[in-house]
């Protein structure tokens, strides 16, 4: 096995035809022949394993998704004959690149939300390895990688491989002067998230609290990316039966959320109405208003609908909080194009509403209705 660096090269298993592959003396052979011929990198992989189970779920993980891509990106690029050809085939495989990074986190990303962090980490390697081919082993693009891994060995029950995956992304952050506040942020959520799981909740509480310091920094007091920090700043003291910091916590990442969401829709309502009296022969851009992406989505719904359930089991009534959470649940599916959903999450949210002193989130709770009922209209 060859090292570059902190890293360590191998591929994933190829298994030839024919009874000679069974031989274990042969099957080391062909992967030391074919590690030395292609030097694909990943850091800290687990052992190489070449049996069925092995393959399927790399099969399902990743390459079923990414068979397309990879042998344009593996195969010997052609000897163009001009500097201009040579430019453009550069840029068609780094596009190619790009993509198979892209669509490996994509996966890797999906399994960890769905709860199959086993599943996430086949993928995650891939964009590792891919990731280091095009960019190196110290670059900053690498750290949202491993804290991926991190977090799928972490979930996975892999304690020793996730700290090794957040040693190699101190590393990187440690050798880089440059490197922005928000992954600073993001490498001190993770260790954070780590040290939630060892148990080790005082240390778990410095990195959350770096974690908020400098995503502040970096994006402001009122920013969704300062949620996560006090969300499992308020998860701990919970367990620790804090309850006052707790609930102070759990309140502003509800006022977060929500107010994000609001200013959300109201873009997603402008970028529609532009839409709509936009001419159909005018070839300029419709509209200029960013969505939310599916990202944001699925993390803000992950984060609300934890803290729905502990406001519904909770003794004390939090009607507002309890409203304020609903409606930005309907808000997040409405915009994800799940109007069922929203549907049903708006109804929940105006009736808590009326039961409220003060009734004016009524009137928003209602037009997000009426956009929900709109959009079923056209559908059915």
């Amino acid at each position: 096995m060859q090292t570059f660096g902190n890293i360590m090269f191998w591929v994933p298993c190829r298994q030839p035809r024919g009874s000679e592959w069974r031989n274990p003396q042969r099957q080391q052979g062909i992967i030391s022949l074919y590690i030395k011929s292609q030097q694909i990198p990943v850091s800290f992989s687990p052992p190489f394993a070449s049996d069925v189970s092995h393959q399927k779920t790399d099969w399902n993980s990743v390459h079923s998704k990414i068979c397309h891509l990879l042998s344009p990106v593996l195969k010997p690029q052609r000897c163009f004959p001009s500097a201009k050809d040579r430019k453009e085939g550069k840029e068609e495989l780094l596009r190619k690149q790009e993509s198979l990074v892209a669509v490996a986190m994509s996966r890797a990303q999906c399994f960890v939300w769905a709860g199959q962090p086993l599943d996430a980490i086949p993928a995650a390697l891939q964009a590792l390895r891919s990731s280091c081919r095009l960019l190196g082993p110290a670059s900053l693009r690498l750290l949202p990688i491993y804290l991926l891994l991190a977090e799928a060995c972490t979930g996975a029950g892999r304690p020793r491989q996730a700290a090794k995956y957040l040693s190699q992304a101190q590393w990187i952050v440690l050798q880089s002067p440059d490197c922005s506040a928000a992954l600073q942020s993001k490498l001190h959520q993770g260790l954070g998230l780590f040290c939630i799981a060892e148990g080790n909740v005082d240390q778990a509480l410095y990195h959350l609290a770096n974690d908020v310091y400098l995503a502040t920094a970096e994006f402001g007091l009122n920013s969704i990316e300062v949620s996560g920090g006090y969300f499992h700043m308020a998860n701990i003291f919970f367990h620790q039966n804090e309850m006052d910091a707790a609930d102070s916590l759990y309140s502003e990442v509800s006022r977060l959320w929500h107010a994000w969401l609001l200013s959300s829709l109201h873009g997603h309502q402008r970028a529609l109405q532009a839409q709509a009296e936009a001419s159909p022969f005018n070839e300029e851009e419709e509209g200029t208003e960013e969505g939310t992406t599916e990202a944001q989505r699925e993390r803000g719904a992950r984060m609300l609908s934890a803290l729905l359930e502990l406001r519904e089991r909770g003794p004390l009534q939090h009607l507002g909080e309890t409203t304020q959470i609903l409606h930005s649940l309907a808000i997040i599916h409405y915009l994800g194009q799940d109007c069922a959903k929203a549907q049903e999450l708006g109804m929940k949210a105006f009736d808590l509403a009326k039961q409220l002193p003060q009734q004016d989130s009524l009137e928003t709770i209602g037009h997000l209705l009426e956009l929900i009922n709109a959009q079923l209209s056209q559908t059915t």
